[in-house]
């Protein structure tokens, strides 16, 4: 049974905030449509400074989808580690953990955006070491007990709910960050499907003696959205999810690997390309994958659009899928 994630980074174009403050109490109430109908996780990301509002705070983002519901996990993939203050972010994540018994999983990664850290006065040339400091001190403070931190002595409280310390996991496209995540131990969640990055984690998990695993994304993890008629949806919608790509591709560089990188400058361009896809609900219950990620108010989607795609992808999920002929 493929593992089912809505994603939500709440990004509006057009956005008043009237209808902005509108979008996030939708986006609330999907993720408790979500929880109510047995998908996995709620899955947002961080970014700052865009001029199209991509969320800024997913940490304050999860707490309130953590305040809507009471099984579903929320992903936050990913924090830019070195623009957080280190205690700060033990704190918080502590809380969430508590606050939701367990279910938050923080994947941490050092993001590509130059502006971002000279936006937060973070030198972009250090962002290695802070990234090496940020989660070492997450995995000393969440012990509770007192430790060396710059030059004093510190503790963090509370202890986290999750033992021994919330579900943590590196992510990145690079061996350096490969490398990070087997030094301490900790899961690697590589941005591509990338499987000569994942031999190079194991290795080098084994050369330090840890333990861990890899979060491979599949080859092809399209972002989906369902209608009863895409040729329609297309028309009416497609310009949102273009939105979309453009931006996050305006973002990369070359040597940038992502899952959901798109090259299409047209709505024809990104339908054909396959990043972004609108299924019908008999499509979307025949597929064969390991995930199924949806994206119902992806750049700027109207919220009653929105709403219509998830009630659709949670209807199809329940439905049993004819067996396969020939």
């Amino acid at each position: 049974m493929a593992f089912t994630v809505v994603r939500f980074n709440l990004i509006d174009p057009e956005a008043t905030p009237v209808t902005h403050a509108a979008r996030y109490r939708a986006a609330l109430e999907m993720a408790a449509y979500a929880d109510e109908h047995s998908v996995d996780t709620v899955r947002t990301e961080e970014h700052h400074g865009v001029a199209n509002s991509w969320l800024p705070s997913p940490f304050t983002f999860a707490g309130a989808v953590f305040g809507a519901t009471r099984r579903i996990a929320v992903t936050v993939s990913a924090i830019i580690g070195p623009l957080h203050d280190p205690l700060r972010l033990a704190e918080d994540i502590a809380v969430l953990d508590l606050l939701s018994a367990g279910r938050l999983v923080t994947v941490a990664g050092i993001g590509y955006r130059p502006e971002e850290y000279e936006r937060a006065g973070v030198e972009w040339r250090r962002r290695g070491r802070l990234q090496d400091e940020l989660l070492e001190t997450l995995l000393t403070a969440w012990t509770g007990e007192p430790f060396p931190y710059r030059g004093r002595t510190v503790r963090v409280t509370p202890r986290p709910y999750t033992r021994p310390h919330p579900l943590l996991l590196v992510g990145g496209g690079s061996r350096a960050a490969a490398r990070r995540a087997a030094r301490l131990g900790l899961p690697f969640f590589p941005s591509a499907h990338l499987p000569e990055l994942e031999a190079y984690y194991h290795r080098q998990r084994e050369a330090y003696g840890t333990q861990g695993y890899c979060v491979m994304p599949a080859a092809r993890t399209p972002l989906l959205h369902v209608s009863e008629d895409p040729e329609r949806a297309w028309a009416l919608h497609g310009e949102h999810l273009l939105h979309e790509a453009r931006t996050y591709a305006s973002w990369q560089s070359k040597d940038i690997r992502s899952a959901v990188r798109s090259a299409a400058t047209t709505v024809a361009e990104l339908r054909a390309e396959g990043v972004y896809r609108i299924l019908t609900p008999q499509a979307l219950a025949a597929r064969d994958a390991d995930s199924l990620v949806l994206h119902p108010l992806c750049g700027g989607m109207p919220v009653e659009e929105g709403w219509r795609s998830l009630r659709l992808f949670c209807s199809a999920l329940r439905t049993p899928t004819a067996p396969a002929r020939g």
